[in-house]
Order: C-alpha cells, then structure tokens, then sequence
C-alpha cells in the first residue's frame, strides 16, 4: 500500500474512468460544481464526505479534482491517510479537464 497519491494528466483520468472502478471526485466549491463538472462526478466535501465513504471501497481507484490541480493534492493525501489505497490528484484540475476536451455535464 502506498503513502502518499499519485499524479495523474486529465487523459489518464478519463481512461481509468472507461477501464476501471475508478471514482471521480470534485472538490470544487458548490456554484462551480452546480455550473460545471467532469461527467459523472461525484461532489466530495466535508458534508458529503459520509456518504462518500457509505458509497465507495477503499480499494477502488480515487480519481480527485480541483480547479487547478493544487488543492486536490491535499485531499488526495487526506484520503491516502484514511486508508484509501489508490488514490490520484488530476493534474491541472478542472481546468486541465476542460482543455484536454474531455466530457462536461452543464447545470445541477
């Protein structure tokens, strides 16, 4: 098991999401999920945390997103600590998701 996440670019992402169990979280703040996120992601926050943990395994793939690809290193080493065994911080966040042309669900 390891101690620390792994980076990752938004296509690396994108392919765990078709080829594995993998789980993409957004830690964005409510009205930029609510505008925008990547398809299918689930919102992760200190409120959704518990049914985050009710929903996923610890060995499943966590695939996190931030805006830029900054805070999401630190939640990725947050759930690293909380036993999570495979967890990832996609580089350039949201923003990297958007430019590499990946899927975008509009609206809540």
């Amino acid at each position: 098991m390891s101690d620390t996440f792994t980076e990752i670019s938004p296509q690396q992402a994108w392919e765990m999401l078709q080829t594995e169990d993998a789980v993409l979280v957004d830690i964005r703040d409510m009205v930029r999920f609510s505008h925008s996120r990547p398809q299918g992601a689930f919102h992760l926050t200190n409120q959704s945390y518990g049914y985050f943990l009710d929903e996923y395994d610890y060995d499943q793939p966590i695939l996190v997103s931030c805006y830029h690809g900054v805070s999401s290193q630190n939640t990725a080493q947050f759930l690293v600590e909380q036993g999570f065994e495979r967890v990832y911080s996609i580089k350039g966040g949201f923003d990297g998701w958007v430019r590499a042309n990946l899927p975008v669900e509009i609206g809540y």
